[in-house]
């Protein structure tokens, strides 16, 4: 694929993009997930390999010591901007190729960087308040020692795992939509987590909706010896771009 060709992927629709997203229904989150599941469908092969391919190259980055997981987190928003202008072409009657995969590399890769530079600082921060927290109650747990000490230790993981839990939503709720406003509509990497921030915030009722649906859905998929893995991971990455189609340019399928 040319980079002319996918330049002309990334471009929106004129006059239909709204910068400030909109807040829409809550059964959209369920609408989000069944029209992915259309674009997965128009080449559910090319899918099924690009992911399998991601999906090992994160396996073997993951493997280098120490620096595997933070250039991990730099590269994710790189990669999910390609794969957000090949659903861009599948919207647009075009084909989802490989090439896609690698082209957040040649477009805006300054403010992908910044973005994948946010998400890993956010993930240090919560990395280091749960070392905190589990080693604080490790630590009173020796001095109290017996069962109280042992009431303290699980009661800091499980203030840690809430911690995760509380910590990570925001900087889910920033970095979601980033790549694609920024890949898709040149927009800056600043502004673009500060705008995927409030789209989420203000649709929380069908991303509810949406988290409920893709975790029962997960559930299955994972029984038939998570095969199902290999059709539910796709279809939640172009669930990304008909959410971020559905708040931002007002478009359905």
């Amino acid at each position: 694929m040319t980079s002319t060709e996918i330049q002309s992927a990334a471009a929106p629709r004129s006059g239909s993009f709204d910068a400030g997203g909109r807040t829409v229904g809550g059964g959209r989150g369920w609408d989000w997930i069944v029209e992915a599941f259309g674009l997965f469908r128009k080449q559910p092969g090319i899918w099924i390999l690009a992911t399998v391919l991601l999906g090992v190259l994160f396996i073997v980055i993951s493997m280098i010591p120490f620096l595997g997981s933070l250039a991990n987190a730099l590269l994710f928003p790189i990669f999910g901007a390609g794969l957000m202008l090949g659903c861009k072409a599948l919207d647009s009657g075009g084909t989802l190729e490989f090439a896609h995969l690698f082209a957040g590399f040649k477009q805006r890769t300054g403010d992908l960087v910044m973005i994948g530079a946010f998400n890993l600082l956010g993930w240090v921060i919560i990395a280091f308040v749960v070392f905190m927290v589990i080693g604080g109650g490790v630590f009173m747990a020796v001095i109290r020692g017996g069962m109280p000490g042992a009431h303290i230790s699980i009661m800091s993981m499980l203030i840690a795992l809430l911690l995760v839990a509380g910590l990570s939503v925001p900087l889910y709720m920033a970095t979601w939509f980033a790549p694609a406003l920024i890949v898709l509509h040149e927009v800056p990497s600043v502004a673009a987590l500060k705008a995927s921030f409030f789209a989420c915030l203000r649709n929380w009722l069908p991303f509810l909706v949406y988290g409920v649906v893709l975790l029962v859905l997960a559930i299955v998929a994972a029984i038939p010896a998570f095969l199902g893995y290999l059709v539910l991971v796709p279809v939640t990455i172009a669930s990304v771009y008909t959410a971020y189609r559905d708040i931002f340019r007002g478009a359905r399928a």
